[in-house]
């Protein structure tokens, strides 16, 4: 009978070996493994791979966080197009079409198919003629004006101060919203997602009134011309304070840096500033009418500082005073020209 090769004992040590050298690898990886935990384990919070979490902070679970389009709601310019369209007369209906027409017309602005946000400032629980909110009538005039270009939808948006339905209701914005066919929406903690604002000193992360301006391709804002007690004024630029949701008023602080940064947050397809009547003092809440006179007057305009310096100037009538800090610091960001004269401007008497 023929014998098989080798030795038993050599049959057995190749395996053997074998077998050593794998259970030797598993016990390194397993070591390496925990020698790794152990580092993420003990690693300072702010190293990469580090599993420290002292205050809680790390295991939560992260907020989405959403961003307006890069280069806002402008529309391009026109060649030798006008940036001011200032209107002056007693029809509100005649005046806000003349302004508009004087920076291109609505059509340059609105086509078919959009779905336009209009914010207005309905700030506060006050009667319109009192001058602390925008003027219903303009709101309205605007919003049909939208329509009749072709706008697929108009919503009219604000996070008052105070009540949100009170303040919609007492201002008169509501019913003009509704009769003039805009969905209306008032904030409701849902609403707001947590916008990113590179650059922004005080709201680079910060809570946004999101809800009215998913799928919104153009947005236009329209603010009362209002004394103001902290900021000297409040305008175009400071009306976009009202899509703010969190602790905002922490930011009376530094209330010029903040409306920097909300120049920075908003480029609007065009702002309406609304001198229809002037609150010259005791603002930005009023409450008397001895505090408002007529302005009889509409602004369109492209670039928000030039609105507002043409209403610090002309319908405060503070051309003799200088202009609230908050101009000088976003011009050198480049977010508008407060020497509104030096810039095509365009200036119409309605009926």
């Amino acid at each position: 009978m023929a014998r098989s090769g080798g030795k038993p004992s050599d049959r057995k040590e190749a395996p053997e070996r074998i077998d050593r050298r794998a259970a030797l690898r598993q016990i390194g990886t397993v070591s390496a493994i925990a020698a790794g935990a152990g580092w993420a384990a003990l690693a300072p919070p702010t190293w990469p791979g580090s599993l420290r979490d002292p205050d809680g902070e790390r295991g939560k679970p992260k907020q989405p966080v959403f961003r307006l389009p890069e280069n806002g709601f402008l529309v391009p310019n026109v060649p030798g197009g006008a940036v001011l369209g200032i209107a002056r007369g007693q029809n509100v209906v005649a005046m806000l079409k003349a302004a508009v027409d004087a920076i291109g017309g609505m059509g340059r602005f609105i086509q078919p198919g959009d779905i336009v946000v209009v914010k207005p400032n309905v700030a506060f629980e006050r009667a319109a003629a009192l001058g602390a909110t925008s003027n219903p009538e303009v709101l309205k005039a605007l919003v049909e004006l939208v329509r009749d270009a072709g706008a697929k939808e108009v919503r009219v948006a604000d996070n008052p101060i105070e009540s949100p339905e009170s303040c919609f209701v007492r201002s008169g914005i509501q019913r003009a919203s509704l009769e003039a066919g805009a969905r209306l929406y008032l904030p409701k903690k849902s609403d707001f997602e947590t916008l990113h604002i590179p650059g922004a000193r005080w709201i680079e992360h910060w809570p946004f009134f999101w809800q009215p301006f998913r799928d919104a391709t153009k947005v236009i804002g329209l603010a009362p011309v209002k004394d103001h007690n902290l900021c000297r004024a409040s305008m175009t630029t400071k009306n976009w304070y009202g899509l703010l949701g969190g602790r905002r008023n922490q930011f009376h602080q530094d209330i010029h840096g903040i409306i920097t940064d909300l120049a920075l947050m908003m480029r609007p397809t065009f702002v309406v500033l609304d001198g229809t009547r002037v609150l010259f003092r005791s603002g930005p809440t009023g409450g008397s009418l001895d505090d408002v006179r007529p302005g009889q007057t509409i602004v369109a305009a492209t670039d928000s500082l030039a609105a507002d310096a043409f209403g610090w100037q002309d319908l405060l009538g503070r051309a003799d005073e200088s202009l609230p800090a908050y101009f000088e610091q976003a011009a050198r960001k480049n977010l508008g020209n407060p020497d509104w004269r030096s810039l095509p401007f365009k200036e119409a008497q309605v009926g």
